[in-house]
């Protein structure tokens, strides 16, 4: 069983940065990539960045490129998201993801994660 827990989310002004924190517990955290996703209402849960287990590989998509780093720090067993330039349109709940299998490149899949926290509130206003 692994528990993830984020926190950080808020409401910010268009332009601001917020960073966001994963805390996971409960299994080997750092033999596992990790991912964000978002969604916004009555929309589908959207990628947003991925990182290896390793941390030396990340993905992003397109819309958030240059704007979000994803970073890890497997002595804390915290995956983080630093968003930047924080745009109306990155409104939405931001969830963190813990693949199922070890060892794997960063994964845009949502069906390759199998434990997702609670979710924490973006709200980015214009």
């Amino acid at each position: 069983q692994v528990q993830l827990v984020e926190s950080g989310g808020g409401l910010v002004q268009a332009g601001g940065s917020l960073r966001l924190s994963c805390a996971a517990s409960g299994r080997t955290f750092s033999s596992y990539g990790m991912g964000w996703f978002r969604q916004a209402p009555g929309k589908e849960r959207d990628f947003v960045a991925a990182i290896s287990w390793s941390g030396d590989s990340t993905d992003y998509t397109d819309s958030v490129q240059g704007r979000f780093t994803i970073s890890r720090d497997n002595a804390k067993n915290t995956v983080y998201l630093q968003m930047n330039s924080l745009k109306p349109e990155d409104t939405a709940v931001y969830y963190c993801a813990c693949q199922y299998r070890q060892f794997r490149p960063p994964s845009t899949r949502l069906y390759e994660y199998i434990y997702w926290g609670q979710g924490t509130q973006v709200t980015v206003s214009s």
